[in-house]
């Protein structure tokens, strides 16, 4: 998978961040303020009495939770691009991928109308990943209380796993790579992509989020990712110039071959 066709996996978790503002943005906010001594929920409701602790303190605290996130996102497009190679490769069914990045776009059009609240279905997969977040989660308070970057790694790489209908369209696409190192970079390029919302969620706190969540612009991001999608669809059935690749998943940008 070439860098250029990563770039709009990069711009799908750009403009997606917006529903991370909603899913984390006030555990990220908190942890540019005081040590968390209580279990991360609890922390939101805590968080605008607490006194901010400093902005190179706050950035190191935002960096080192959104390493972990951005890290546990990049083994499970490993996982899930290295199981799905390996099984295609003991198939050999070419045409498997190519049905493959449909779906993959069909996803993207799903998430489109997901971040614009036009259709809720991927609300159904959020509920399916609560079987693992179940076993997860519990985890977290062998970390409190969250006083140092390294605990704040940890949680990031445990909150990564938290069920998200965003996370797993574009996992889809991480699973039909091709290969555990291009599922990696698939799912590094989109954790990438959130990261410079949910940095500056971390310095500016509530101001942003409350900016973020507002209808228009979770509309235009989620036109613009639908747009994607759709883009996609009629590259894959070759109804538009090649160049367009570079902006969308398409079986001749994407795959991998072994």
């Amino acid at each position: 998978m070439s860098g250029l066709s990563l770039l709009p996996i990069f711009m799908i978790g750009l403009l997606g961040s917006v529903h991370c503002v909603g899913m984390c943005g006030g555990i990220v906010s908190a942890f540019s303020v005081a040590p968390v001594r209580k279990f991360p929920v609890a922390v939101v409701a805590q968080a605008a009495a607490m006194p901010v602790t400093g902005l190179l303190d706050s950035t190191l605290r935002a960096v080192s939770y959104n390493i972990g996130r951005i890290a546990s996102y990049t083994m499970a497009g490993a996982l899930a691009g290295g199981i799905a190679g390996g099984a295609r490769a003991l198939t050999g069914l070419p045409a498997m991928q190519i049905v493959g990045y449909w779906l993959a776009n069909l996803m993207l059009v799903a998430l489109g109308l997901y971040l614009m609240d036009a259709w809720r279905g991927l609300v159904q997969l959020e509920t399916a990943g609560q079987v693992l977040w179940r076993r997860i989660q519990p985890l977290m308070k062998h970390l409190l209380p969250l006083d140092s970057p390294i605990k704040l790694l940890a949680l990031g790489g445990l909150w990564g796993w938290l069920p998200c209908g965003m996370v797993y369209s574009v996992l889809l696409t991480a699973m039909l790579s091709g290969s555990a190192l291009s599922g990696a970079s698939v799912m590094l390029a989109f954790g990438l992509g959130t990261l410079p919302t949910l940095l500056m969620l971390g310095m500016l706190g509530g101001r942003l989020r409350s900016w973020l969540q507002r209808r228009p612009i979770r509309r235009l991001s989620g036109l613009i990712v639908l747009s994607f999608g759709l883009l996609g669809l009629v590259r894959a059935a070759n109804g538009v110039p090649s160049w367009l690749d570079a902006v969308c998943i398409t079986p001749g940008a994407s795959a991998a071959h072994p």
